[in-house]
Parts: C-alpha cells; structure tokens; sequence
C-alpha cells in the first residue's frame, strides 16, 4: 500500500465541484424566495 503524504493531494476537482453547489445553491435560494415573494402578492 502507498503511503500517503499530508499536503500534497490535488484538490482542484474538488474545489470546482464545491464552486458548481455554492453557485447551485445560492441561485435556488434566490429562486424559492422569489417564487414566495410572487405567491404573497398574489395571494394577498
């Protein structure tokens, strides 16, 4: 078995794909709040 060394795995894939669901995230958030803002007009 290979030994394993503190530090030196690359992240860059997992550093991208954390990006990809922060941005997911955030726009879905925006979009639930926006759609609830609409249905509290509307419904009066």
């Amino acid at each position: 078995m290979d030994n394993h060394e503190h530090g030196k795995m690359d992240t860059k894939e997992q550093e991208k794909t954390f990006a990809g669901f922060v941005k997911f995230t955030t726009y879905s958030v925006i979009i639930i709040l926006v759609a609830l803002v609409f249905l509290a007009m509307v419904n009066g």
